[in-house]
């Protein structure tokens, strides 16, 4: 009796040390959990001060911009605008200096910030001119404001600062003006555009990537936890990282420990009997929650019109769901459980399809956007299919194999084709539109040469008629030849119109700029001479070969050039000189078609390449937007601007032809 007394006594010891191990689990857990929340709070509003900085950075930036380019309003002498500038840079200690360049970036007038002797006396104003010049670049392309990349710029006192550059380009009128050029300090921008609020506990400073520091502000006492927070400052053409250190202490943990123990051992006896009597409940409802859940994937699974298969690490498929058997005619019985090769691959493609799933299996990974491949249905029909892929990971993170989902495209390519025949359909009845416009001006221009070959034909007989055996030989081979030259002419505007109507394959091959205008060339000065309009070209020397299909590139160019000789017909345009250009400008071929026109009004340019839009009479609306999607298909841009003092330009780009 003793003895079972004893062991019992044993058993409840052992049981209330358990709870009590328990219970100071608990409390050591929740007191860890207390002091990482305070310490997520406290990092929390330092993330939340680090974004207010980048606002107010941004802020004033954005207010700077403003102000600068109010210098130039009402168009101010060179001394008129160095005096405004003066006081700007007296309100705003973060300028250096400001500049005002023409449109080669070229210095106009400079002045320099009066609380410190001139920034670049020690490295001189050449040695950046690459940052000004790249920010410029920026500017011109968004149109808009940029910055330049920091730089160290040192000072006479052998020390130095970390300086940005900013640019803004002068449009009036739609002219360029020129640049103002604003170089900033980025410790005077923490000091003078920083709340001073933020910088009293904490340290404001822009970093590198690395973390190594380029402008700080803020002093913070040391020796105690460091949290940091950073955000990017993006900027037009260039990004930075502020950072934020606060020296907060770490939260105390002894003077809530007491609290928390007094409510913890209080609730501890109401928490057990609570949770023994709720837990066969939340079992009960636990149990039903995961068997609605199950029917609801379940449901979910076999309403998809995508097919799901899963399989794992060697290759077995394990699951389908009803839309991956509807596509392939099989059963999932049939299908659990087969290995490879599996029952709906086509037999040609066996041998490529189990390639494929080996380098899958011995951990090669499948591409994001999925890849396109062919099955067989039962009964032997094949249809395209995009088959997206996963890891399959399972509750403990272990990999198991691999979830598909195939989606049947065959719907998809019909569309694709039945699209691109269309568009084929559409470039054949643009050509053959341009095509019978100009067929009045080539019976024109076949007129001359086939009235020239008549007269040196009846002069000959004429006189071989009355010449007789004294028939000078020399001016017989003379007339042959003249009649040779204007039968020649009259072949080369035939082959012209009939290498631009006849449909050729599209390949897309490298071509020279050159052969491109050789090739439309005849055709424009068909309707140049109607319309007494002078051609000029413009092309650079050395071009290299565009990658291009050349009868789509030929109709591009066509069809601005028909534009623009359109657009001086009206009476009031007294010269009328068309000018096509060709230059390089990095990896990219740009053409441009430059009229001297009445121009394009705001109304007709917001919607100048919507299709089926037109301003003629008998317009299709078709020839705009066929370039545009032609020259977007090549990888290009079609654009077009005004063209001082009158007219318009378009121009397009097409990319440089890798060299073999």
């Amino acid at each position: 009796m003793k003895l079972v007394q004893a062991i019992s006594r044993r058993k409840l010891a052992l049981l209330w040390l358990l709870m009590l191990a328990l219970l100071v689990v608990a409390l050591g857990t929740l007191v860890w959990l207390a002091e990482r929340y305070e310490s997520s709070q406290v990092q929390s509003q330092l993330e939340r001060d680090a974004a207010n900085v980048v606002n107010d950075i941004r802020s004033g930036l954005t207010r700077n911009v403003q102000s600068l380019q109010a210098l130039h309003a009402g168009d101010p002498s060179p001394a008129a605008w160095a005096a405004d500038a003066s006081v700007l840079l007296r309100d705003h200690r973060e300028l250096l200096r400001l500049e005002w360049r023409n449109t080669a970036v070229g210095m106009v007038v400079a002045v320099d910030s009066p609380y410190r002797a001139p920034v670049f006396d020690v490295l001189g104003r050449v040695e950046t001119q690459a940052d000004v010049s790249l920010a410029c670049a920026t500017a011109q392309r968004f149109n808009s404001a940029a910055y330049s990349s920091n730089y160290f710029l040192p000072q006479p006192d052998s020390l130095g600062m970390e300086v940005i550059e900013l640019c803004i380009p002068l449009v009036v009128s739609g002219q360029a003006r020129g640049y103002v050029v604003a170089t900033y300090s980025l410790a005077e921008v923490l000091s003078s555009l920083v709340s001073r609020q933020l910088t009293r506990s904490q340290e404001v400073s822009f970093a590198e990537a690395d973390g190594a520091r380029l402008a700080l502000r803020g002093v913070a006492r040391r020796g105690t936890p460091v949290f940091t927070a950073r955000q990017l400052l993006d900027l037009p053409g260039n990004t930075m990282v502020v950072r934020l250190d606060s020296w907060r202490g770490a939260p105390g943990v002894f003077p809530n420990l007491m609290t928390v123990l007094v409510i913890l051992m209080s609730l501890a006896l109401l928490v057990v009997t609570v949770l023994l009597a709720r837990d066969t409940r939340l079992r009960q409802r636990a149990e039903r929650g995961l068997a609605d859940a199950l029917a609801f994937r379940k449901a979910m699974e076999d309403s998809l019109l995508t097919g799901l298969r899963a399989r794992d690490l060697q290759g077995c498929i394990t699951y389908v769901n009803p839309a991956f058997c509807q596509m392939v005619g099989f059963s999932a019985d049939e299908l659990r459980g087969h290995s490879m090769p599996a029952p709906y691959w086509p037999p040609d493609l066996a041998r490529e399809y189990q390639q494929r799933q080996e380098v899958r299996m011995a951990g090669g990974a499948p591409p994001r956007e999925g890849f396109s491949s062919v099955f067989m249905r039962k009964d032997g029909s094949f249809f395209p299919v995009l088959v997206m892929e996963a890891p399959l990971i399972n509750a403990q993170g272990a990999h198991t194999g691999w979830m598909s989902a195939v989606v049947d495209i065959t719907e998809q390519r019909r569309v694709e084709e039945l699209s691109r025949t269309s568009q084929d359909r559409l470039q054949a009845t643009a050509r053959l539109a341009t095509v019978g416009e100009m067929a009045s001006l080539l019976s024109h221009e076949l007129n001359q040469p086939l009235a020239a070959i008549s007269s040196y034909a009846t002069g000959s007989l004429n006189r071989l008629q009355t010449g007789g055996a004294a028939v000078d030989t020399a001016d017989l081979a003379m007339a042959m030849r003249r009649i040779a030259e204007q039968v020649e002419r009259a072949g080369k505007l035939i082959r012209s119109v009939h290498d631009f109507v006849r449909r050729r394959a599209k390949v897309r091959e490298p071509v020279a700029p050159q052969v491109l205008l050789d090739a439309i060339l005849p055709l424009v000065q068909l309707q140049a001479r109607k319309l007494g309009v002078q051609v000029q070209l413009d092309v650079a020397d050395a071009l290299p070969p565009v990658l291009c299909d050349r009868s789509m590139v030929e109709q591009v160019l066509l069809n601005l050039t028909r534009n623009a000789m359109q657009a001086m017909e009206d009476p009031a345009v007294a010269e009328r000189v068309l000018v096509l250009q060709v230059e390089q400008i990095q990896e990219w071929v740009v053409f441009s078609v430059s009229d001297q026109g009445p121009g394009i009004s705001p109304e007709v340019a917001e919607r100048l390449f919507t299709p089926f839009f037109t301003t003629k009479d008998e317009g299709m609306g078709l020839g705009l937007s066929l370039c545009r999607t032609v020259v977007e298909q090549h990888g290009g841009a079609l654009s077009f601007a005004a063209n001082p003092p009158q007219g318009t330009v378009f121009r397009f780009t097409l990319p440089i032809s890798e060299p073999l």
